[in-house]
């Protein structure tokens, strides 16, 4: 998780020496190495799932990684924009493999509240990355060129390798081993689309990953070039930001054992959309440009609240899957990251030098969630029990 992570956040504060250096005239445009990298993230994660599920979730792992490392290379000697494009792509086939095996790895081990709490910690270092990866990419801009943000990426892959290779062992049950066939795959599919709370959950969190996404597209054009143009201290702000959602995934994972999935995730969510309208009318209040403190505040409250949700949304979505873990987390990343890659592009393309965008993204993706929620739980929201 924290691959994917490093491999967008770092990559921030090199869009301007990225679009000076390829002659790239929209600054929009450098959006795509975001979106594109999300497009190869989330259709890879397909097969990826059904292989761990045959092999084995270690082999696939650390072969994703490799994949992963070709991408660095090739994003190093780059000749052109769209050369970059293409080796962003294969970055995201190989960083898609730690996406869906890590949530296979929990869910082998786990269940229920249990594995909300260890899904919290894992979206706690998925969070916490992007606290410093900006300031990482920034320091490697300081020793030369943008090629340096590659080489932190391909040394963070190279470590894993080695950790994976000599620390983690197999978590695939014998029993829950199933042949690699069109047949096997299409039947675990066809469960996964047969179960509501599963398909539900799923679309939420794909909504609430189009608002993650389309913050972090225009992120470094809101606090940089674009709007408040905060220069060196972008990475302040975006790890502030960040800090917030570290901080209720940590909360999270201490108190969902004793509250629940549903009860955290339903709240976290309800708020999130109310808070979002207050984003809407911060922006109009001042034209677009509300007063930094007051625009980090409101942004950082809902990327606190959000966090309470997607976690949660994520175990409930594989709870009652667990004998096809590895497909069904495939299949299931697959369309939350497809979901959200798209309504990312559509908020972060949107950018015209306000923060309405981000605003009306997060209130309108965020109140479509709380009504397929509501539809998956037929009404019911809040609502505990044992597996929730």
């Amino acid at each position: 998780m924290a691959v994917t992570a490093m491999s967008i956040d770092n990559l921030l504060p090199a869009f301007p020496a990225m679009q000076a250096h390829f002659g790239v005239t929209d600054p929009n445009r450098l959006q795509l190495l975001v979106y594109i990298y999300m497009i190869g993230f989330g259709v890879a994660q397909i097969g990826y799932g059904p292989l761990s599920d045959t092999y084995g979730r270690r082999p696939v792992l650390i072969a994703s990684l490799a994949i992963y490392t070709a991408g660095c290379g090739l994003a190093m000697i780059a000749p052109s924009f769209e050369w970059l494009l293409a080796a962003r792509v294969v970055q995201g086939i190989g960083a898609a493999g730690g996406r869906v095996l890590s949530t296979a790895i929990v869910r082998d081990r786990f269940a229920g509240r249990e594995m909300a709490s260890v899904m919290s910690l894992i979206m706690m270092v998925f969070l916490i990355v992007p606290m410093i990866a900006p300031a990482i990419g920034g320091f490697m801009l300081l020793l030369g060129s943008w090629h340096y943000v590659f080489v932190s990426m391909l040394a963070l892959a190279g470590i894993l390798v080695i950790w994976f290779s000599w620390r983690m062992p197999e978590t695939l049950h014998p029993q829950y081993r199933r042949p690699f066939s069109l047949k096997a795959v299409a039947q675990a599919v066809r469960i996964t689309l047969n179960t509501r709370v599963a398909v539900g959950y799923a679309t939420a969190l794909g909504l609430l990953t189009g608002c993650i996404m389309g913050y972090v597209g225009s992120a470094q054009q809101v606090f940089d070039t674009g709007l408040y143009h905060l220069g060196a201290l972008f990475p302040l702000a975006f790890g502030l930001v960040a800090g917030a959602m570290g901080a209720a995934t940590l909360i999270n994972s201490r108190i969902v054992r004793r509250l629940g999935m549903r009860t955290l995730s339903h709240a976290g969510l309800s708020l999130f959309v109310l808070v979002g309208l207050a984003q809407v009318v911060l922006g109009l209040a001042y034209q677009g440009k509300p007063p930094l403190a007051l625009f980090l505040l409101a942004l950082s409250c809902n990327q606190f609240l959000i966090s309470f949700a997607m976690p949660n949304f994520n175990a409930l979505a594989l709870q009652p899957l667990g004998e096809i873990a590895g497909t069904a987390s495939s299949f299931l990343g697959f369309y939350t990251t497809i979901l959200g890659a798209f309504c990312g592009f559509l908020i972060g393309h949107a950018f015209d030098g306000s923060v309405l965008p981000i605003g009306i993204g997060y209130a309108g993706l965020g109140a479509l969630a709380l009504a397929v929620v509501a539809w998956t739980e037929r009404g019911r929201l809040f609502r505990g029990g044992v597996a929730g």
